[in-house]
């Protein structure tokens, strides 16, 4: 196997290149988990994988059906309904203990969060979705400096990894946090952390593969003694390949999908196609890398064509249409332009709006 064949079965496993899901909820629940600090962005990520209009995906949002919380690595995560609890009871517990380091240096050890937490309950009881500057103001906590901010935000990602919030009812454009479990009754059904991690190592490789350790290590959060044993207990469920010394895992009939037609795709800020795996020269030239994401965790929204990132791009909503610029890292053709815009459509489709390339 090739690295430019790794890099298209990741493209197929991830379900860019054709898709068997129609509802948004059965993509974030394939993928496990996927980065969404960037909510625009982040629905997208969903509408590039099926057919699902930007305001559906926002109403499985809303609904319940999928959850933006913080989970796996500290960041913003789409999760499944059907995930969000087994996977913070095996995840949780290790980014809190990041949460409350950083928690005891501004003052609030886990007495004084449980505390809040306890607060936060009767304020957000009854299905009610407040801001984050709202809940502030009824906890009054003040945000007119930066430890206030910081406050805020230990508190918020606190309650998010104890299972007690997650986010509310969009208020025009503003994130708005509710309580849990009015979102998603909580069930008896419990796993062990052993059986949660193999579990999540599976749901990985089969939506992510072809992958190492250390893509899996890095995309979980967990370390690698702890990733290692999770792998080597569903090994027996997934395939694997070793290429340049390095072990792939992938899901059972993956290459089979080898022959699938390649084209062009535009896709978010934060894609898991590159975010997800430790290193990216496989998807993209190490040389591009500098202009499609930075040092410090920024991503920028990559055009791909066959398997490879080849530009960037970027959106600015006008009053009757949608204006996209692209950024080509090397002059492309004429012929190539014109499949360039026709991969738009689907961004179009799901915005439900005319777009304009420039």
């Amino acid at each position: 196997m090739t690295h430019p064949e790794i890099a298209f079965l990741r493209m197929a496993s991830q379900k860019i290149l054709k898709t068997n899901f129609h509802e948004p909820q059965e993509i974030v629940k394939h993928l496990g988990a996927m980065q969404a600090q960037d909510y625009s962005m982040a629905k997208w990520a969903i509408g590039s994988r099926c057919d699902a209009s930007e305001k559906s995906i926002e109403e499985a949002i809303n609904s319940g059906k999928i959850i933006r919380t913080h989970i796996l690595r500290p960041t913003w995560h789409f999760v499944s309904a059907d995930d969000i609890y087994w996977m913070l009871d095996i995840s949780g517990p290790q980014v809190k203990k990041i949460v409350l380091s950083a928690a005891r240096k501004n003052g609030f050890d886990e007495k004084k969060l449980d505390k809040v937490n306890s607060s936060i309950q009767k304020i957000l009881a009854g299905n009610n979705s407040l801001t984050r500057d709202e809940i502030m103001q009824e906890l009054d906590v003040k945000k007119n400096s930066g430890d206030g901010f910081f406050n805020s935000t230990i508190i918020m990602m606190n309650a998010e990894l104890d299972g007690l919030v997650c986010n509310g009812k969009m208020k025009g454009k503003q994130l708005t946090y509710s309580l849990l479990e009015e979102k998603v009754p909580k069930t008896n059904t419990k796993l062990t952390k052993e059986e949660g991690l193999a579990k999540l190592a599976k749901r990985y490789f089969e939506s992510h593969g072809p992958a190492t350790l250390l893509d899996f290590t890095w995309w979980s959060g967990f370390p690698a003694t702890i990733a290692k044993l999770a792998i080597y207990s569903v090994e027996s469920e997934l395939d694997s390949i070793e290429v340049d010394g390095k072990k792939y895992w992938f899901k059972k009939g993956l290459p089979s999908e080898i022959n699938t037609p390649k084209s062009i795709h535009f896709l978010p800020s934060f894609d898991e196609i590159l975010i997800s795996y430790k290193t990216r020269e496989i998807t993209i030239a190490k040389e591009h890398q500098a202009n499609a994401f930075t040092n410090n965790g920024i991503f920028w929204p990559i055009i791909i064509e066959d398997e490879k990132v080849i530009g960037t791009w970027k959106r600015a909503a006008k009053k009757e249409h949608t204006k996209i610029e692209t950024n080509f890292f090397e002059t492309i053709s004429a012929d190539k332009k014109s499949l360039v815009l026709e991969a738009i459509t689907p961004f179009e489709n799901y915005l439900e709006t005319k777009i304009i390339i420039e």
